[in-house]
């Protein structure tokens, strides 16, 4: 329920407002009596017999009496007026004011709006025209003005490629001119952000047929260029888009074998991997060379991640696995990424890879073990991540059933063997297989210190123990 506070009354708010309290009780007082002269007068005036001549005086007394009444009502008016004016005049006033300024304000927004939008119309019609028509230091102006404007927003990005700029732009890529090379790189790059139309068009154009040929005569600066033009460009491969060409290939390829910073190497790198994640190019990337420089890279720390990546999408492939098998650095440098503690998930990625090497393959399991892969597994089996930890376990268990496979006919004492003059009884025989079991034991205990005192942990053989006796199937479920 609301609660209605009696308003105070005109005394209260105004100091000097008993002043005209004082005049309109005068004025009220004068007005009733003026009201009492016309009344009498009019009185004397309507009811005179009609024989009697008009009296002056009644007339002049009607004319007085009217005109007071006239005087004291516009008198009363205007002091309400001059009282409603003292009471509310200052506020309004205030927010008169503060209206004309919040209007003035407005009007000078839009105009300033209205003047940014014809002055930015009038500067890309103007570029527009003269990446068209111009001459070619037009042509480089004009690029460069797209560039900026491409920078503002996806509106714009998208106006300036319906109004045809895309075309002339891939035009001026196959320029030998460095400068002017530079700057289409750059434009395109920038109308390529966040629009798949405007990198279809690029690449409807022909923008990787004016790729050059020779990346060694390219500086640092360009080759980082193109290096993010075609990152964004080959997004396109994640949407069936047609963008095998041996061309591109060689092209990354090129910068990945050049002395290339490491920034630019990456982007190339996330080149490949978009192509990667389709299978059906799996074939353009194995023949071009991709796994050899993929494997260089991968023993470089700051970029292995994404090598390890693009390898594991091209190991499932039949052409990738072949590649892998063939390859000298297979399985040394997989190996080596394997003892980097500090890159979980490079571990990760390169147990992967073995898993699918090793699976089915007793050759590739042999070249394993020779290059020692299971001190490498025992150790990431106890210090990796949970999912390394999943994949070493599993390769571990393949070749504890390989080697049982091997030695299970011929392993322990045949005593069918033994003649009878022969000096090795059945008793030595039991012996020689406990020592055996106690050397094997001893050899998986030190081990295993080895191990954890490398990660200054203490030991625990019970995981040793559930590593050794643990069985499982010749899948891949991770």
């Amino acid at each position: 329920s609301l609660s209605l506070s009696p308003s105070p009354s005109l005394s209260q708010l105004y100091p000097q407002s008993h002043r005209l309290l004082n005049l309109f009780s005068v004025l009220s007082l004068s007005k009733t009596q003026t009201y009492k002269q016309i009344h009498t007068a009019y009185s004397k005036k309507q009811y005179m017999s009609p024989p009697q001549a008009p009296n002056m005086s009644d007339s002049s007394l009607w004319f007085i009496a009217y005109t007071k009444l006239r005087f004291f009502t516009r008198i009363r008016r205007l002091l309400k007026l001059k009282t409603s004016s003292k009471r509310f005049g200052t506020s309004d006033q205030f927010d008169k004011q503060s209206r004309i300024i919040d209007i003035d304000r407005e009007a000078e927004q839009e105009e300033v709006m209205e003047r940014e939008i014809e002055d930015g119309s009038v500067v890309l019609q103007r570029s527009v025209k003269r990446l068209h028509f111009g001459s070619w230091e037009e042509k480089e102006a004009a690029a460069r003005e797209i560039k900026r404007l491409a920078r503002e927003d996806l509106k714009m990005r998208k106006s300036l490629a319906e109004l045809g700029v895309v075309p002339a732009l891939v035009a001026m890529v196959g320029s030998e001119v460095v400068g002017r090379r530079r700057l289409a790189v750059q434009a395109l790059t920038e109308l390529a952000n966040g629009t798949y139309t405007n990198k279809a068009l690029m690449v409807e154009a022909g923008i990787i047929s004016k790729l050059p040929n020779n990346v060694d005569v390219l500086d640092e600066s360009t080759r980082h260029e193109f290096a993010q033009l075609l990152l964004s460009i080959s997004s396109l491969a994640n949407s069936q888009f047609p963008l095998t060409s041996s061309k591109l290939v060689l092209f990354v390829i090129g910068i990945l074998d050049s002395d290339s910073s490491i920034e630019t190497k990456e982007l190339c790198l996330g080149t490949l991997y978009n192509l990667s994640t389709m299978l059906d190019n799996a074939g353009s990337l194995v023949t071009n060379g991709v796994v050899h420089t993929l494997l260089r890279l991968s023993s470089v720390k700051e970029i292995s991640e994404k090598g390890l990546a693009t390898l594991g999408h091209l190991v499932v492939t039949l052409q990738g696995k072949k590649a892998l098998e063939n390859n000298p650095m297979v399985p040394e440098s997989l190996i080596e990424i394997m003892t980097w503690e500090d890159k979980p998930k490079c571990q990760e990625l390169s147990a992967y890879m073995l898993m699918i090497l090793a699976h089915q393959s007793s050759l590739q399991r042999e070249k394993m073990a020779k290059a020692g892969i299971v001190p490498v597994l025992l150790e990431v089996a106890l210090l990796s991540s949970p999912l390394a930890q999943k994949r070493a376990l599993k390769l571990l268990q393949w070749f504890k059933d390989e080697r049982r496979t091997k030695m299970g006919p011929h392993s322990g004492p045949q005593t069918g063997r033994l003649s009878i003059g022969s000096p090795v009884n059945q008793r030595e025989a039991g012996q020689g297989k406990k020592m055996m079991k106690k050397m094997v034991k001893e050899s998986l205990y030190k081990n295993m210190q080895t191990i954890t005192l490398r990660a200054n942990a203490a030991g625990d053989s019970s995981k040793l123990k559930a590593l050794v006796i643990s069985s499982s199937s010749k899948s891949l479920p991770y």
